[in-house]
Parts: C-alpha cells; structure tokens; sequence
C-alpha cells in the first residue's frame, strides 16, 4: 500500500504541492491528470524517492521513505519499483539489450526476460541496437519494457505514451495493464490523455486543493 502524507513541496518560493494526502490501494492503477505545472511529475518523484519533500511522508507499506537511507531507498526502488520517465533516461552506450535487462543484472537476476519485454513493446529483433539508431518513440518503447521487465510491485509513469502513435499508444496501454495485473501491482501513471487514461482503475485530477475523483 502507498499512502501520501501530508505532502508539501515547494520550488524557488512556489508551492508545488501542499498537504497533499491521499492512499492508494495494493494491485490499483490509477491514472492523474491535471494542468501544466501543476506537480504531476514531482509527486511521482516524491513517491519514488528521488526527491524529498518540505513537510509530510510518504509511506510504503507503513514505513516512511524518509527512514530509510540512500543505499536502502535504492534498492527499494530497484527492487519494488519501476519508473517510466518523460525524458526516456536510457544509456547511449548500452544496447537495447543491455538497457533493458538493467534492472535484472543489478538485482542479480538472469537477462533473459529481457529479449521478451523488447518483443512485447514491439522491438522484436533489436536487442544488439543502440539508443542512437532509435526514434523517440522507440526508446520510449524501450524505457517502459526496462520499467516491466523485473516485474515491480509499483509502476510510476510519466507520460507514458507522449511520443507514441496512437495505436502503439493503446499497444502498449493493453501490456501496462496486462503486466501489472498478472503480477498484482499497484501503478501511477501521469497523463493528458483522456484515452490513456480511460485504461485505469481510477481516474484522479491533481489541482491545487488535492488529488480529487474525476
């Protein structure tokens, strides 16, 4: 379970996000949506715990991320956590190979689900390719099967399908889906899709008295 606490977050004098509590139930997928500027993409990384915030906790299965220290917050997040980023973060001098099996290496674990999750994001036969010869939308394609492919227990997406078509956006929702559910995990996904979201459990709107029912 993840609950939200209170959460304050200020940049540069301007209140992001403030007070903000809300919990999300195991297994949930849930979709937020909201304007601009509005702190999507900072609550997400307040939840992974890539960044702190002002005032408040955020809890994973009742223990606060504030309590653990670097190196246990990592691998909370590499173990129990898989994130999808707007800006992609994939490693040039990797393959797509490589970049996906990441996680799996770093957890000790054998690469091969990794040729399958670059099958199932639509990249059959480019695991010896790097970043480079890749179109945005591809490596955003690989950056959500790195997400997948140690099979968290908590799925954060940004914008999962900002530079997808829309039929490999609906592809790619279908496996979002598919994946979490087979494993039983809980995900967060930021989106200005109405399409997009229509796949989650729930759908919230962030503004600046809450996260509310949309």
């Amino acid at each position: 379970m993840l609950e939200l606490d209170q959460l304050t977050k200020t940049y540069g004098g301007r209140t992001v996000l403030s007070n903000l509590s809300h919990v999300f139930a195991p297994g949930e997928f849930v979709a937020i949506m909201g304007e601009s500027g509005v702190g999507k993409s900072t609550l997400l990384n307040l939840v992974a715990g890539l960044d702190a915030p002002d005032s408040g906790r955020v809890l994973v299965d009742g223990a606060p991320m504030s309590a653990l220290d670097d190196d246990a917050a990592t691998r909370l997040r590499r173990t129990r956590m898989g994130f999808i980023f707007q800006a992609f973060h994939v490693l040039p001098h990797l393959t797509l190979r490589q970049n996906v099996a990441l996680p799996l290496l770093l957890n000790g674990d054998a690469d091969e689900r990794a040729g399958a999750m670059l099958d199932a994001v639509g990249l059959h036969g480019r695991g010896a390719d790097f970043p480079r010869q890749l179109s945005g939308g591809e490596l955003q394609r690989v950056a959500i099967a790195r997400a997948l492919v140690h099979r968290p227990a908590l799925l954060l997406a940004d914008e999962p399908t900002g530079n997808l078509d829309p039929d490999t956006a609906a592809a790619i929702l279908r496996l979002l889906r598919q994946e979490t559910r087979a494993h039983g995990a809980g995900a967060i996904m930021v989106t200005h899709s109405h399409a997009a979201a229509a796949m989650a459990d729930k759908v919230l709107v962030l503004t600046n008295s809450g996260l509310k029912l949309a």
